[in-house]
């Protein structure tokens, strides 16, 4: 069979790998690149590398350094281009440096429907990996943090929603300070 007659099959079984979950997307055509746990809804380990700011951080995802920015959360900004220092944005930076402990913490990373933002950062709701603390609910409910509820990663929206509302009745970090 020559190449031009063959090209219509070819398409053809890709296409069935893709519908049947056997094949993923080509990287050349927007696919993952090879990890099936970073897709929408998938899990991942990660090893923490370093804490960026109270919703940032740096891990090693599959072998690469990746920027995490957690999902549903907002904390103060302390290192914004062009950007003062907020209100409580040294303190959010810090409670969530003390969550996740020192370089090399092993975590998880769960993703929602959306796998990066516009800045190419991954989105995950962020998990301690020993104990499975939720660390996006943790900061929210130690008043560090704001809800911010973006369409279509809204999987822990209401648990969120919920704990703000308890730390703002209970006057904790920022709801007091702020």
């Amino acid at each position: 069979m020559t190449w031009p007659r063959a090209l219509p099959w070819i398409v053809l079984l890709l296409l069935a790998g893709l519908v049947l979950g056997d094949v993923g997307v080509p990287s050349w055509l927007g696919g993952g690149g090879g990890d099936p746990a970073l897709a929408p809804g998938g899990v991942a380990s990660a090893r923490l590398e370093r804490v960026v700011d109270g919703d940032t951080i740096v891990a090693q995802v599959g072998g690469r350094e990746e920027r995490v920015r957690y999902i549903g959360v907002d904390t103060p900004e302390t290192v914004k281009p062009n950007t003062p220092v907020q209100c409580f944005g040294p303190q959010a930076h810090d409670l969530n440096a003390q969550l996740l402990g020192k370089e090399g913490t092993p975590l998880t990373l769960r993703f929602d429907r959306e796998l990066r933002d516009r800045y190419g950062r991954l989105l995950a709701y962020v998990f301690r990996a020993q104990d499975n603390l939720f660390v996006n609910g943790r900061l929210v409910d130690a008043g560090a943090a704001r809800t911010l509820e973006i369409a279509p990663n809204t999987a822990h929206a209401t648990q969120l929603s919920d704990l703000q509302h308890t730390a703002r009745v209970a006057g904790r970090g920022l709801w007091t300070v702020c």
